[in-house]
């Protein structure tokens, strides 16, 4: 049984109806309107394509119902996040949405997240619009999921001068106290005492440290699930150093991190029984006399040597120890999160995140929850001949393939180096930004795939 907000139990007077309507079916809705606001419409020329939305006024002048087109006859079936317009682009007011809606629930989760402004250094002027809940959403539950999704949205969108690698640890630390986590940190050389000498080489030359944190929460007989985010909270290149235009989005190369955390406050928010750890290497790739080299060969936790053949590949580095660490506790499901390579990019673009995965099994159900969700992702193989691009003459590995092909397989290859024990492993290279506004994304970070894994968790394991 659905709980309802008080909206959704009782749609009042002062609440103005939205129509959705096709463009095949707009002569349906038409009747439904007066007269005068018929009229209205049919001399604005409204046709009810995608996206498109007119306020009508009855015969007493006074807005009578707002018009929004869904485009096609599966709407907003097919794109519920198309609901995100109704945020930016109805006036001031409080609406609900008129009759029976397809994916109550993530249409509800659009208009909330369309809402979404980071307003932490400049005032935004925000339409004072208000939708009621739709009839057969959890409105409570959305309305978390959305608080949640702008929490990690806010950490990607927040610039490197106000979150250090103190500051992410900091805000991880918070969030592990509001949910009674357990919350443990590795800092600076002590790294190299626990055995993390990747983390500790890429981010050595920071003036604020490196650190592991580590989160536990949830009962410890519970089935096991690990969570494993990239946190660089600013990529330089590292003395491979990148050009000033590549260098502008840095900030959101900690995205991983803030995913994996916005994934963990989703599952625990919803008392999932999974006994839930979160791994965050946290690193500034900095440039210093302390900055790590290209050809330079460190051993890992896992026991593997890696030579550097790049320092911009350094996402990799600090995820390989995390992993590796992870593995040791041979977890029931294992994913990590990274803004690991612009070669996912140009392979999918920034809105359809690669995931990698060995188990079938899961690849499927990643591939099913991601069309139930609408959070967006495509498997791509890990094609082990593409291992040979990562030899180096000196050591185990090398950390970057030598050609320039296939960026985001040999990225992903190379992490599943440290990743031996366990079966149940996904990689997710995401891009953690939307470089335009869409409906219900605005421009700027985005958690992408943290509905998704916090949903597979859900339907993998118990809930409480």
């Amino acid at each position: 049984m659905t709980k309802k907000s008080a909206s959704a139990q009782s749609v009042t007077a002062k609440s103005l109806p939205v129509h959705l309507s096709s463009e095949a079916g707009f002569a349906k809705i038409a009747k439904l309107l007066s007269p005068a606001a018929r009229q209205f419409s049919e001399g604005m020329g409204f046709a009810a394509k995608s996206g498109a939305m007119l306020v009508v006024p009855g015969t007493d002048g006074k807005p009578e119902a707002a018009l929004f087109g869904t485009g096609s006859d599966e709407g907003l079936a097919d794109n519920p996040f198309l609901a995100g317009k109704l945020a930016t682009d109805l006036p001031p007011g409080r609406y609900h949405l008129a009759g029976k809606v397809a994916k109550p629930q993530l249409v509800y989760l659009a208009f909330l997240l369309g809402k979404y402004r980071f307003s932490r250094y400049r005032k935004h002027d925000l339409r004072d619009v208000t939708l009621d809940a739709p009839e057969g959403c959890d409105a409570a539950t959305i309305e978390r999921t959305a608080e949640i999704i702008c929490m990690g949205r806010d950490l990607i969108n927040t610039p490197a001068n106000d979150l250090t690698t103190a500051d992410l640890a900091a805000a991880a630390k918070a969030l592990a106290k509001a949910h009674k986590a357990k919350f443990k940190e590795i800092v600076g050389d002590d790294l190299l005492e626990e055995n993390f000498p990747l983390i500790h080489a890429v981010g050595k030359a920071s003036a604020v440290p490196p650190r592991l944190v580590d989160i536990r929460w949830g009962a410890t007989d519970a089935p096991k699930v690990t969570l494993v985010g990239k946190g660089v909270v600013f990529d330089t290149g590292g003395l491979d150093l990148k050009t000033s235009a590549s260098m502008l989005l840095m900030r959101k190369d900690m995205g991983g991190a803030a995913t994996a955390l916005t994934t963990a406050a989703l599952i625990m928010a919803s008392g999932i029984n999974v006994r839930l750890r979160v791994l965050l290497p946290i690193v500034e790739n900095a440039v210093s006399g302390l900055s790590f080299r290209p050809g330079d060969i460190y051993p890992s936790r896992k026991g593997i040597t890696v030579e550097i053949g790049n320092t911009d590949a350094e996402g990799r580095l600090i995820l390989a120890d995390a992993l590796t660490l992870a593995d040791e506790e041979k977890p029931d499901l294992l994913v990590d999160f990274a803004t690991l390579t612009g070669a996912a990019r140009v392979a999918l673009g920034p809105e359809l995140p690669p995931f990698y995965t060995d188990d079938e099994a899961l690849a499927a159900e990643i591939a099913r929850i991601s069309g139930e969700t609408h959070d967006p992702v495509w498997r791509m193989p890990l094609w082990k001949p593409y291992q040979a691009m990562l030899d180096s003459k000196y050591a185990d590995t090398n950390n970057t393939g030598a050609s320039g092909f296939a960026g985001s397989i040999t990225a992903a290859l190379f992490l599943k180096r440290f990743v031996s024990d366990t079966s149940a492993y996904a990689h997710f290279d995401i891009y953690g930004w939307n470089p335009s506004a869409k409906p219900g994304k605005p421009e700027g970070g985005e958690p992408q795939a943290a509905r998704l894994v916090a949903a597979l968790v859900a339907k993998r394991f118990a809930q409480k």
